[in-house]
């Protein structure tokens, strides 16, 4: 089931998903995100969205250009929240 992560949700698992605590994810940690998410999409959808959402180009993902990503999929703040626990 895909859920919608408001804010605080969402920064949530971006920081779980940031294995190497460096508060950007690589190509492997925004998977991991995805699939927390329960986005699934192919390998190929995976690295196209990756390298739209690096706008700095530097080959990592941060919470910022997450949000531009996730809001340009439709996913805009206030959407449904994430079961604590």
């Amino acid at each position: 089931m895909t859920i919608k992560p408001t804010g605080d949700d969402l920064h949530t698992v971006f920081a779980r998903s940031d294995l190497g605590g460096d508060d950007r994810l690589d190509l492997m940690e925004f998977g991991l995100l995805l699939d927390s998410l329960g986005l699934s999409w192919t390998r190929s959808e995976i690295q196209d969205r990756f390298e739209r959402a690096d706008t700095d180009r530097d080959g990592f993902i941060s919470f910022a250009e997450l949000r531009v990503l996730l809001e340009a999929q439709g996913w805009a703040p206030g959407g449904v929240r994430f079961a604590r626990g």
